[in-house]
């Protein structure tokens, strides 16, 4: 069975970097993998916003970067319904919201792993989402 792999965040904007290269190895080590893999638009937004505000890109390579990320990527989008489900996950598990949208929208999409540096390494969501840290050892 194929796995349904969700990126959060992190994991793209590493494949960026210049300060760290062993995590943009890792990094794009993963996107080039053969696993079809989901970001929504919602990492884009967070992806956008973190490169205009910390890594002071302009418009026009932050387009680009968008455009890299539809070429390579399945975007999904999440509705009211994911929104709810984000809150259930957030009181559950004790996230931030925010964090909880980026589960619950995997969840939706049928995701069964997430890779991400910004939660518990192997802690598994709802029986079915596991969270993987590719930073962490020896994990891809």
């Amino acid at each position: 069975m194929r796995d349904n792999i969700f990126f959060d965040t992190n994991i793209i904007l590493y494949s960026y970097s210049v300060d760290e290269p062993q995590k943009r190895e890792i990094a794009n080590k993963l996107i080039f993998s053969q696993n079809e893999i989901l970001i929504s638009t919602q990492i884009i937004n967070e992806t956008v916003n973190i490169l205009y505000k910390k890594f002071k890109i302009d418009t026009k390579n932050i387009i680009k970067v968008i455009e890299e990320l539809e070429d390579i990527f399945k975007i999904v989008n999440f509705s009211i319904n994911t929104q709810k489900y984000a809150l259930y996950i957030k009181n559950k598990y004790n996230f931030q919201y925010y964090d909880s949208l980026v589960l619950s929208t995997a969840l939706e999409n049928r995701c069964n792993i997430i890779f991400s540096e910004d939660f518990q390494h192997n802690q598994i969501i709802e029986n079915r989402l596991k969270i993987i840290n590719p930073f962490k050892g020896n994990n891809i």
